[in-house]
């Protein structure tokens, strides 16, 4: 990736020249501006001609669609020590502490995705505009277990209060990251102008003339008394922060349990916010710093990151073939899933969707929620979708996707039919644990529930998948805008495998005589998102049964039957069968030896050729944390795959991601 620039241009207004400023890399927006070594040269020789030079004002904005989006992550992944991360984050102070004194007004012209060390540059400016068209803005730091440390924690709570600062620097990204649309942004107080995007960049400068011709109250500072800008300011609510800071911390214990250390010091940061001046608040954010950035959390973190934003974006198995363009899609089924789908392909791929199932209730009610549904986004998808109890509304389908009861024998007779009327289709199943080959279709896509927010989808590949045909579910993955990972035609695949493996060592214990309450216990403190017991009945017990059933057919030795599940299944309270109660120290350990073996049986197998694969598969298919690494970077940073595997699994597996 090329080198981030800051480049100067003139521009001259009636108030005088204006600085503007274009932090750009050379590439295009799918290469995010960040802030490295190298940007943090270009932009110490910009301060200095701005400082020097007879500036009226400055303007600073990005190449087209991005602002900026922080800090570089590859740098930050070969971090040598504390002392190196307390200097990073103490540089970007005395970059950012130099463009707050500016003796005139600063601008931040926000015209694209601004995160992190982006958004505390726009901080550091006195105003900020925004183009009512951008989409991603927020910090996502803490999910990556470390904290927004040049200014962010100090500068945004004096914005827009403790409460919203709790919101957008901690909270936001332990809900999947959620970033926020301009408007919302605005609406938080972020920003000073929300301008459309088509004189974006002109209003942005007139504002500049504006400031410069009639202080104007901002977001920063009243620009007639500069000897306050130091001091905490008077237009943030702090009167309820001991109230807000609680309800903070409790929902951050709810989603982390104390697995990572970041949310926690963050919400230290924004309290201190209220009472340090900006020089100590910058002090202690670079001691925060100095603790977080080596941490094992942010480690795996940074790993996790590297995992889900690159190679799931193009992985080494995706064959160089052109994909099949896609006209008409066909889904049997009318359940809920198959509705799902369904809604998903009318929205993303906006192409004719026919549906098939045997009752016309059912058919009925889904085509009426799905017409519902789409016809909120654009009228016209409505007219999309269509279906009825026969086959002959496949004919012509490019693919057809089944989405019916999980029974090896039903998916066959599905797939000869359809077989008859589209012979020339590529067929997928959505299947959860079924061999793909055996039932006949041609490549599986196994989606999540619930369908619209999961974004993981298992590309299922057996020896009889073209490179057509891979190559054309990828492309249809991406489409709709979902993460694909390409894995074996195992049984189980990855996430179920994975999981089911660990549910049945969870289920040992309760046969063991521990309780429901220290089996939660034992998963929440590594930080799982869910509790065992809940995430059992959001799935349902009888498809947990089911899934292990297929499991034990085919490793009956590491998938013995539970009869505590069967008893789930059927409603009933688990029952002890054997005196083996465990502490949940040891209930933890148990579960995470049995997934280092389960993954290295994967990798024997060929299921995956990389560990980074599974935690992809995790992280995007059942939400396992960023600061686990998925899964396998922790079980390498505590010892466990050495112990289980013999080595770690990164090596195991000739891990290159």
């Amino acid at each position: 990736m090329a080198d981030t620039v800051f480049h100067l241009n003139r521009v001259d207004s009636p108030v005088g020249p204006i600085a503007l400023v274009t932090v750009d890399n050379g590439e295009d927006h799918r290469k995010p501006t960040t802030l490295g070594s190298s940007a943090f040269a270009s932009a110490v020789s910009l301060i200095d001609q701005l400082e020097t030079g007879d500036w009226a004002a400055m303007v600073v904005t990005g190449k087209p669609f991005v602002f900026c989006v922080g800090a570089d992550i590859d740098e930050f992944t070969k971090m040598p020590s504390a002392e190196a991360a307390l200097a990073g984050t103490r540089a970007g102070h005395d970059l950012f502490g130099r463009i707050r004194a500016l003796p005139f007004p600063t601008v931040a012209a926000i015209n694209g995705a601004a995160l992190g060390g982006g958004l505390e540059l726009a901080l550091h400016c006195d105003a900020r505009t925004l183009a009512s068209n951008v989409r991603h803005i927020g910090f996502p730091e803490v999910a990556l277990s470390i904290i927004p440390a040049w200014g962010g924690t100090q500068l945004a709570p004096r914005l827009i209060g403790p409460e919203a600062a709790a919101k957008l620097i901690v909270l936001n990204p332990l809900r999947q990251n959620k970033l926020l649309t301009a408007p919302e942004a605005f609406e938080l107080g972020l920003a000073d102008r929300l301008l459309e995007p088509v004189e974006f960049l002109d209003e942005s400068l007139q504002f500049a003339v504006d400031l410069v011709r009639k202080p104007v109250q901002t977001g920063q500072t009243d620009r007639s008394d500069r000897s306050d800008r130091s001091d905490r300011s008077d237009w943030s609510d702090w009167s309820d922060l001991e109230t807000v800071l609680r309800k903070a911390r409790s929902r951050v214990e709810d989603a982390v349990h104390g697995a990572t250390r970041a949310p926690y010091v963050a919400l230290d940061l924004i309290e201190g916010a209220r009472d340090w001046s900006i020089e100590e608040g910058y002090a202690a954010e670079e001691a925060a710093m100095a603790e977080l950035m080596l941490s094992p959390q942010a480690q795996a973190s940074a790993y996790a990151f590297t995992v889900v934003e690159r190679r799931s974006k193009k992985p080494p198995a995706l064959p160089d073939a052109k994909p099949r363009r896609v006209q008409k899609v066909g889904i049997v089924g009318a359940g809920l899933m198959a509705t799902q789908i369904a809604t998903l392909f009318v929205k993303r791929l906006e192409v004719p969707v026919v549906m098939r199932d045997i009752e016309q209730s059912r058919l009925d009610d889904a085509l009426k929620t799905i017409r519902e549904d789409v016809a909120e986004r654009k009228p016209f998808l409505a007219t999309l979708v269509d279906g009825g109890t026969g086959w002959e509304q496949f004919a012509g389908c490019d693919i057809v996707l089944e989405a019916v009861f999980e029974e090896l024998d039903v998916k066959r007779e599905v797939f000869a039919a359809v077989r008859e009327v589209a012979p020339d289709a590529i067929l997928m199943t959505n299947t959860s644990s079924l061999s793909v080959e055996e039932m006949g279709a041609d490549v599986g896509m196994h989606f999540f529930n619930p369908v619209a927010v999961m974004p993981l989808v298992e590309i299922v590949r057996h020896l009889g998948t073209t490179d057509e045909v891979l190559a054309t579910t990828w492309d249809v993955v991406k489409k709709l805008k979902k993460r694909g990972v390409i894995v074996g035609d195992s049984p189980g695949f990855v996430v179920n495998r994975v999981l089911t493996r660990v549910s049945r060592s969870l289920m040992d214990a309760l046969e063991g005589g521990n309780t429901s309450d220290e089996i939660d216990e034992a998963m929440l403190g590594l930080g799982m998102p869910m509790a065992p017991s809940v995430l059992i009945q959001m799935v349902g017990p009888r498809v947990a049964l089911h899934v292990l059933e297929t499991m034990h057919a085919a490793f009956p030795d590491r998938f013995p039957l539970s009869p505590a599940l069967e008893a789930i299944a059927n409603g009933e309270e688990p029952k002890a069968i054997a005196d083996n109660r465990r502490s949940v120290e040891e209930i933890r350990t148990a579960v995470l030896e049995a997934a280092a073996d389960e993954i290295r049986h994967m990798l024997d197998e060929d299921v995956v050729g990389d560990p980074a694969d599974v935690d992809a598969c995790l992280i995007l298919g059942a939400g396992y944390p960023f600061f686990l690494g998925g899964i396998t970077k922790h079980l390498d940073q505590t010892g466990i795959s050495e112990r289980v595997v013999g080595s770690k699994l990164a090596t195991y597996g000739m891990m290159t991601v």
